[in-house]
């Protein structure tokens, strides 16, 4: 699944908001996080948080970290309680300057065969777009 979005807002900023808790809370219902940045630091998002558990976690291993441009996790595994373990995949997100805004480019892969995974990317592939749409609207509205 790959993804082009451009953005009239300075690059400044839009890594952060994939690293930051409040941020992330603000633009894509992240609830809780464990994020190391740095190259072999955790990268764990937590959504859906109730007194019986988590509804959804996606978490990996920081491959590569540069502030403002790069952001690749490696060994990344979805987990939901109503489907089979899903991974190791691969996130990359990198951001460059474009015409005075941002450009930023997506790509998650590794993807495998099977009933879960089918659904999954189905579900991945409109919820980027979500994603993506959302967080040009929060950099255009709120830094």
């Amino acid at each position: 699944m790959k993804l082009y979005s451009t953005s009239k807002h300075r690059l400044k900023g839009l890594l952060k908001l994939l690293l930051i808790l409040l941020m992330l809370s603000a633009w894509w219902d992240v609830e809780r996080t464990l994020i190391e940045k740095k190259i072999g630091g955790l990268y764990t998002l937590v959504w859906n948080i109730a007194d019986k558990g988590f509804g959804f976690i996606s978490t990996g291993i920081i491959k590569n970290y540069i502030p403002e441009s790069v952001l690749e996790i490696d060994n990344f595994i979805y987990l939901n309680p109503g489907i089979s373990i899903l991974g190791p995949m691969k996130l990359a997100i990198c951001a460059k300057e474009k015409n005075g805004g941002a450009e930023m480019y997506l790509c998650q892969d590794g993807y495998q065969t099977g009933r879960d995974w089918n659904w999954y990317y189905e579900a991945v592939q409109q919820a980027w777009l979500v994603v993506a749409n959302k967080l040009k609207g929060y950099l255009e509205n709120n830094i």
